[in-house]
């Protein structure tokens, strides 16, 4: 079984046609080529989960946080006192957390030698150092400073122009920044169907939705609320909208579907057309799980269940490659950086592979470099834009991250599409199998760099990305959990930073601001929620009801009736 049957839910609303289409496909299907011939591995594949939550660390009050980012960030220092200033519940140089608690909320007894092994890993690896120098664990080496400078420095170094010191730099930024966790949930939408994908544009100003209504949704997001732009009706939807992705400039954006085409909508002008761009595949039941664009937005890349990796040309509007890459359905593919040279496809045979686009060829692809350590299918791959680092989240309940220098053996990789072809039960219906819970089992020859393990991968290809580089210097690790949570784990130590819950229903896909220290949930129950940073304290509703502006104002006026009731 592949992972187009990830994407046939069991709910009621679906169509009676689509109901056909999944009873066609078994958990008795076999791995097939491109031509639809059957592979000489007869491999079965399916999914699994593992469930977890965490401490979180103790709240500071909104408004106090809230303006200390804002002179940071924007502002003055003389708008503010001491009192503004939030206290520091622990050094942002410190990567220490609370220990992971499990689902019953008793502490995983066993968080073994297997555990602290991959810990060590992970602090000896190149990831760690330019994590902890992103996001200010680490001082600048052309600093002054031999600890980090405290926030009233910082603050009075940002009012003086940043003369001498080591100024306000984005470390100090992301150092700042990474108390604010995310924690309180807005609705923003909510829908008839289920929502499976939503995603920031790069700059952050607009947001789309992929709904199984077959509707597409552009919203403007820099406001308090989101603002709904337009809606435009997908075409040749066979059961929803499975994957939508923005162009780098965010003017157009592409989706796909249960159809042998992907997409092109103009998101902005008075036009309603749509481009479908042609793959031309042999398979007659064609799905593509994962699109994405190339950076200069020429190309599309594609990963289709027919186990091929596509690419579209737009501007000579035509198919340009089609590489045999998996014996499973390809359910995710990502490029790796800004140059679009270098590619990453995962798929049900546990498999990440890595590609050099300069060297393929159809008739003889071969990857430059297999990444295995999975137990099951890869639902999705997050690259961290540095051409060396990724994450995979798998159905085997594990993200791993990935440093494609370290490359796996053959041996390894024989034993992780072994493993996969071996499970028995179907990720869409059943219950995590007890060999996932029982924590920490890895295959030998695993040359993953860390595991995170928490969250629940069931019903749908549930993604996982790194926090933004530039308000959190990709500190954390977010992923969205069949048990309707949204999991924030800290890179650095494989431990639960913040579990969000609001949701009724499995959350699919996540998506970080690009700037601001909020996110957006998209999930099975028709929700689309934002999560932003808010205290419990009373104070914060006065300070989001009215513009900074009006809040000075009825400061002075406030001040003002002070000194005459003195006076009488």
């Amino acid at each position: 079984m592949g992972t187009s049957n990830s994407q046939h839910s069991m709910d009621g609303d679906s169509s009676s046609s689509s109901s056909s289409d999944r009873s066609d496909r078994g958990d008795g299907d076999v791995g097939v080529d491109g031509g639809g011939r059957q592979s000489t591995s007869s491999v079965v594949y399916n999914t699994r989960s593992r469930s977890g939550s965490g401490r979180t660390s103790a709240s500071i009050p909104y408004t106090s946080r809230a303006r200390a980012i804002l002179a940071l960030t924007q502002g003055s220092i003389l708008s503010l006192s001491s009192r503004d200033l939030p206290p520091i519940i622990r050094s942002p140089w410190s990567y220490n957390s609370d220990d992971d608690e499990d689902e019953e909320g008793s502490s995983t007894s066993a968080q073994s030698s297997s555990k602290v092994t991959e810990t060590q890993t992970l602090e000896q690896s190149e990831f760690c150092l330019m994590t902890k120098m992103g996001c200010g664990l680490k001082p600048d080496p052309k600093s002054q400073y031999s600890k980090p400078p405290p926030v009233m420095k910082l603050l009075c170094q940002r009012e003086t122009g940043m003369k001498g010191g080591c100024g306000f730099s984005s470390h100090d930024l992301s150092s700042t920044m990474n108390h604010f966790l995310p924690n309180k949930m807005t609705v923003e939408d909510k829908y008839h169907h289920k929502a499976f994908c939503g995603t920031y544009s790069q700059d952050g100003n607009y947001f789309l939705s992929a709904c199984q209504d077959r509707i597409l949704r552009l919203y403007r997001t820099n406001g308090k609320r989101f603002t709904l732009l337009r809606k435009i009706a997908a075409r040749d939807v066979g059961w929803s909208i499975l994957d939508t992705a923005f162009s780098p400039d965010g003017s157009c954006c592409v989706y796909s579907s249960w159809s042998d085409s992907v997409y092109l909508v103009r998101l902005f002008g008075d036009s309603d057309s749509q481009d479908a761009l042609q793959l031309t595949p042999i398979d007659s039941r064609f799905c593509v799980f994962s699109l994405v664009f190339s950076q200069d937005g020429q190309e599309v890349l594609c990963g289709t269940n027919d186990g091929f990796l596509y690419i579209y040309d737009r501007f000579s509007n035509q198919r340009v490659l089609k590489i045999e890459g998996h014996y499973g359905d390809v359910n995710t593919v990502a490029y790796a950086d800004s140059t679009s040279h270098i590619l990453y496809s995962g798929s049900d045979d546990s498999l990440c592979k890595v590609w050099d686009r300069r060297t393929l060829s159809e008739s003889d692809p071969k990857p430059v470099g297999v990444l295995a350590g999975h137990l099951d299918g890869i639902t999705f791959i997050e690259p961290r834009g540095d051409g060396r680092h990724l994450l995979s989240n798998s159905k085997d309940q594990t993200i791993k991250l990935w440093d494609v220098r370290r490359l796996s053996s053959e041996e390894c990789q024989r034993e992780s599409i072994r493993a996969a072809s071996n499970q028995t039960w179907d990720y869409r219906y059943q219950k995590v199998p007890s060999k996932f819970k029982s924590s920490h089992r890895s295959l030998d020859g695993d040359t993953s760099v860390m595991t995170y393990r928490g969250h629940k991968v069931l019903q749908t290809l549930i993604r996982c990305r790194f926090s933004p580089a530039a308000s959190t210097g990709q500190r954390y690790i977010y992923t969205g959990c069949a048990l309707g949570r949204v999991l924030i784990y800290d890179a650095l130590t494989g431990q639960t930073a913040k579990i969000l819950t609001g949701h009724k229903a499995c959350v699919r896909d996540v998506s970080w601001h690009p700037y601001k220290p909020e996110l957006v949930s998209t999930g099975w129950d028709s929700l689309v929620a934002r999560w932003q940073h808010r205290s419990e304290s009373t104070d914060c509703e006065s300070d989001e009801d009215f513009p900074s502006e009006d809040r000075e104002l009825g400061s002075r006026r406030k001040a003002s009736r002070q000194v005459m009731s003195s006076l009488r």
